[in-house]
């Protein structure tokens, strides 16, 4: 509000509205079938996201057990959320393997 002139600042014309709404080139005014559908569609997005119905056994050296731990608590989170996110995000293909060059003196 510091960079803008007084005249904008008056009470009572909408000025100022009109030149948030202009500088923040709002477009669209959702009506509230609008809101209400993409609400739905959010939420069901949500539950499906959080929805975890498999268990899986899973077997690891002790060595990477104690590596995914410390990861986890240095991330705050439990170590199977940690896990079940690795594997999330791999398959989802945000987390991709090292190429071979990388790899190179690993172990």
């Amino acid at each position: 509000m510091r960079n803008m002139p007084p005249s904008v600042l008056k009470k009572g014309d909408g000025s100022f509205f009109k030149t948030v709404t202009n500088r923040y080139s709002v477009r669209r005014i959702l009506t509230s079938k609008d809101f209400e559908e993409e609400k739905e569609k959010a939420e069901l997005a949500a539950r499906n996201t959080l929805k975890k119905d498999k268990r899986i056994n899973l077997r690891l050296t002790q060595k990477d057990y104690h590596q995914i731990q410390a990861k986890a608590i240095e991330e705050g989170i439990p170590y199977q959320t940690l896990i079940s996110s690795i594997i999330h995000k791999y398959l989802n293909g945000s987390l991709t393997p090292k190429s071979s060059e990388q790899n190179k003196g690993v172990d």
